[in-house]
């Protein structure tokens, strides 16, 4: 199995410190950066997963999340002393995948870090194939290579993160279900849903729907079921 790298940006040598020894005893590869400018020059297509914290000076972390997601979807986990809604619906818009709040346990970390992973692997290697030919789910213009993890508007290519790829997928492959915010949390990222998750799910669905929908403000794919959750029809 090959050696996982995660790149750590964080300013605090003692977190920074810390979390390495961590991910290192479990067996990772880890590069550490202490601020988003020498963050953004170790990061590479070897790079498996980025846990990056927002407060920095000089180039704060939302602006070193943009700037990674211009060349990568690698995985973006933040690790950030600021808690508010607001703070993760900026966070989450910015690109990030999960969110993590300071003071954190080690074991939640890991569980987060090694979720990740898992959904990193479902997404580059796909999980969905027929006797060796591709595999796909359509809806009109839309559809999905199920078998490379592709997805496409006509024979436009669109270019998802791994958490707006799960969400959508899943979607399609039970066409009709309404899915709770909570049934799309628990499924998606595989960990209890709590109140304050409904704000991250709905974050992914309005920047899904800006990628998919022909016009996001009257979506024809993705649909709100007042008072119920989302579907496809």
């Amino acid at each position: 199995m090959d050696e996982i790298t995660i790149l750590i940006i964080e300013d605090d040598e003692d977190i920074r410190e810390s979390v390495k020894i961590l991910l290192e005893n479990e067996g990772f590869h880890v590069i550490e950066a202490d601020n988003g400018m020498d963050g953004l020059h170790q990061i590479s297509e070897d790079t498996d997963l980025v846990i990056l914290d927002i407060m920095m000076p000089e180039i704060s972390g939302i602006k070193t999340c943009e700037q990674i997601r211009k060349v990568s979807y690698v995985p973006i986990l933040f690790l950030t002393a600021k808690s508010s809604e607001n703070d993760k619906i900026i966070g989450f818009t910015a690109g990030a995948d999960d969110y993590l709040v300071k003071p954190f346990s080690y074991a939640e970390l890991l569980a987060r870090i090694k979720a990740l992973l898992r959904r990193k692997q479902v997404y580059t290697c796909g999980n969905m194939k027929e006797n060796g030919q591709n595999v796909w789910i359509k809806k009109g213009d839309l559809k999905i290579n199920t078998t490379g993890n592709k997805v496409f508007s006509g024979d436009e290519e669109i270019y998802l993160t791994e958490t707006e790829y799960e969400i959508l997928s899943l979607m399609l492959k039970y066409r009709g279900k309404i899915f709770s915010v909570q049934n799309i949390y628990e499924s998606v990222w595989q960990e209890p849903f709590f109140n304050n998750s409904a704000n991250t799910v709905m974050v992914h669905i309005r920047k899904l729907r800006l990628k998919i929908e022909k016009n996001p403000q009257k979506p024809q794919i993705i649909q709100t079921v007042w008072g119920k959750g989302y579907r496809i029809e």
